[in-house]
């Protein structure tokens, strides 16, 4: 890929550039903070449920803290491809990666989660899984790549919807963000019929048929590699491994910690496991040892240590960034760069094997999971009978399901995929508490008037 051809301030919607005191991909930044997608995540589980007055991270928080993360990362790719490859670059692309990388890592990572529905992956299974469960009345209404957009329904791929798709009533181009941030989130940049297990790039998929005109566009601009157009198959972005690994570095870490604050994970394996990691990669351990020594507060020596973890992380999947640089611009990695960490240094190993083991398959966790997929499945059986009956078959029981939907997400003159993305959309933008409340209230189980 040419380094010049790579970014594009060319949004979704529109075709010109506004000339403003901010950059385009400050732009995005901006708009993606004010949106309402983004604001929802303020209320969706990213592990821990509802703790009480033990404050953990939601969707919102963690969006954040990758967003930090990521703009760090933006910040040394852009002055390692300024410094390396300086003489190949126009000077467009020189101001680009001195002073506009780091907007747009920051601004892709503060989205990358705005399609996952409430209750984390249970609430992504729920989805897919009442598709798959219904089969036999439901697949005859859709082409087999609509059906296998449904039956592996992601989050990924519905960030995509969420961020381009025009609702009934509202502007061309959803959120219009660049071609560039829209990009950098596609880690799986293929269709769903073309998912392959093993296979990093087509591990899921991401985009709904209904977008994929709007994909296809976006990646034409900034010639992604194409490996097949039946299915379509792209390479990914060189700017999806940063989002990627800021990702992977928030999750793995901030998870720990929240763990510790609940009272899930000692403070003597928390910070064993920690310590364990910064022994590995820095040489200087006894500073580190020596403002711990003068720490007394359990959390704030959890919180100085996580710090000192994401430093080591980011200096190391940057290293391993510009190690495999060509590779990536030429669409041969295949192994996400903290992937590649972990089979040089067992330190992170250990730290997802023990979250696995004693975060993940916590009985709270657990038990938030079972119900979530249950709240997603039955909120998804309210509507969709109805909502794929003709109009003139409807009795006055689909009706009445049908008025909870907001008119932004009826499509009544699309087609049966069309209608029912709009349940999907509508489904999978609540909150877990929205989705709770809705569910309740549904099933009768809270019978009562709310304004």
């Amino acid at each position: 890929m040419d380094l010049n051809h790579i970014f594009t301030n060319q949004r979704t919607g529109q075709d010109k550039a506004t000339i403003t005191s901010r950059t385009d991909f400050q732009r995005d930044f901006d708009r993606i903070i004010f949106s309402a997608a983004f604001r929802r995540l303020q209320n969706k589980t990213q592990v821990f449920p509802l703790p009480g007055s033990v404050f953990v991270h939601n969707r919102l928080t963690h969006s954040l803290e990758v967003s930090s993360v990521g703009r760090s990362l933006g910040s040394l790719a852009g002055e390692f491809i300024f410094k390396n490859f300086n003489n190949e670059l126009t000077e467009d692309a020189q101001n680009f990666y001195q002073h506009n990388l780091h907007n747009v890592i920051a601004a892709a990572c503060l989205c990358h989660d705005v399609g996952n529905p409430a209750f984390g992956h249970s609430g992504e299974d729920a989805i897919a899984s009442y598709f798959e469960k219904n089969e036999n009345d439901l697949k005859p209404k859709f082409s087999d790549k609509e059906w296998a957009d449904l039956v592996n329904f992601e989050g990924n791929a519905n960030a995509i919807r969420v961020l381009t798709h025009q609702q009934n009533g509202k502007d061309e181009g959803g959120t219009q963000l660049t071609f560039t941030t829209l990009a950098s989130i596609a880690k799986y940049p293929c269709e769903a019929v073309a998912k392959k297990r093993g296979v990093l790039h087509r591990k899921k998929f991401g985009f709904f048929q209904n977008e994929k005109e709007t994909f296809l566009q976006i990646a034409n601009t900034l010639q992604l590699k194409q490996e097949s157009t039946e299915p379509y198959i792209f390479r990914r972005h060189p700017f999806v491994w940063l989002v990627e690994a800021a990702d992977d570095i928030c999750y793995n870490i901030i998870d720990m910690e929240d763990a510790h604050r609940l009272g899930i994970v000692s403070s003597n394996d928390c910070e064993g496991l920690f310590l364990e990691l910064i022994k590995s990669e820095n040489q200087n351990i006894k500073r580190v040892e020596d403002k711990l020594a003068a720490i007394m507060n359990a959390n704030e020596r959890i919180s100085y240590l996580r710090a000192k973890v994401i430093n080591a992380l980011i200096n190391k999947s940057m290293s391993i960034y510009e190690k495999n640089f060509d590779a990536i611009l030429n669409g041969e990695l295949d192994c996400a760069l903290l992937d590649i960490y972990k089979t040089e240094n067992n330190a992170l190993t250990e730290i997802e094997k023990f979250s696995i083991a004693k975060i993940y398959n916590h009985k709270a966790v657990i038990e938030i999971e079972n119900a979530g997929y249950n709240v997603m499945y039955e909120l998804l059986d309210h509507f969709i009978p109805s909502i794929i009956k003709p109009k003139e078959e409807r009795k006055s029981y689909d009706k009445m399901a049908l008025k909870l939907l907001p008119q932004q997400f009826v499509y009544e003159n699309g087609s049966d995929y069309q209608r029912v993305l709009g349940v999907i959309d509508f489904v999978s933008g609540m909150t877990d508490n929205f989705a709770t409340d809705l569910y309740r209230k549904i099933k009768g189980i809270e019978i009562g008037m709310t304004v």
